[in-house]
């Protein structure tokens, strides 16, 4: 499914059901002390029922799933439930997926301990979203908003790398992150109350094929509207600059936690 929104990539259009396959084998890379940082929190139990919006191909519900929660996963692309599916019965998990923008689910009030949404809030219509999940919470719920990336003025590796997809995407905006903190909300102003907010670095560990992969599989190439032959450009010089690089090495990430607390 097609997307276009302003304020990304200079409202070129981007599609994640296009990067799928990458995506499923690639993107899977948080470390653990991403899960145990939600854990930490007292999220995602054993009893807990749990929903992730814009779940992808379910990073999240099938890396969580050994704590015990509940977990129902929903995403606006097809493509990448079908993945997440895949994986899922691949590993013997028992994870509900439903094909559904984040605006538009469809559960009982009251539903839901948690819902996550992990590196997808960006996408979201505040106006819309909030009190849809602030209706479908119980009381005392939690609304967990994630995000982690990589620091690419820290690391030569991710420069060069961010530099060879805006060579070919110029549009590309998710480039030269810096560390931040997600604000309050203020559609969420009445409806939830900051439980945890705070940032962390972390390292990930890369191969040349998974680091390859990472980015082919990111909004500046696979899921692009790039053609097939600029891709296929696109991963030969990759390919080629990766060579000068070591087979295994770590790329400098941040993450950045806010959990809110349904009121009422």
């Amino acid at each position: 499914m097609k997307i276009i929104q302003d304020h990304i990539d200079g409202g070129k259009a981007f599609d994640w059901g296009l990067a799928s396959e990458d995506y499923a084998k690639y993107r899977d890379i948080y470390p653990e002390i991403f899960y145990q940082k939600i854990i930490d929190m007292g999220l995602c139990t054993r009893g807990q029922r749990v929903l992730d919006i814009g779940t992808g191909t379910g990073v999240l519900p099938r890396n969580l799933y050994q704590y015990g929660a509940n977990f129902i996963g929903v995403d606006i692309s097809e493509n990448q439930i079908e993945q997440a599916k895949r994986l899922s019965k691949e590993a013997g998990m028992d994870i509900s997926y439903h094909v559904s923008s984040a605006e538009s689910i469809d559960f009982p009030s009251q539903f839901f301990d948690t819902v996550l949404a992990c590196q997808c809030y960006v996408y979201f219509d505040k106006s819309k979203l909030f009190p849809k999940i602030y209706d479908i919470l119980k009381p005392s719920g939690h609304f967990c908003i994630l995000f982690m990336s990589w620091l690419s003025e820290e690391s030569e590796i991710a420069l060069n790398s961010e530099k060879l997809i805006l060579k070919y995407n110029p549009s590309w905006s998710a480039h030269s992150m810096k560390r931040f903190t997600y604000d309050f909300p203020e559609e969420a102003q009445g409806l939830f109350e900051v439980q945890d907010s705070f940032a962390y670095d972390t390292p990930v560990t890369f191969t040349r094929e998974s680091w390859h992969g990472r980015m082919k599989a990111c909004r500046g190439i696979g899921a692009s509207s790039l053609s097939a032959k600029e891709i296929a450009e696109w991963e030969k010089e990759h390919t080629e600059y990766l060579k000068n690089v070591p087979e295994i090495f770590k790329i400098p990430h941040f993450a950045i936690v806010l959990n809110l607390l349904k009121i009422g």
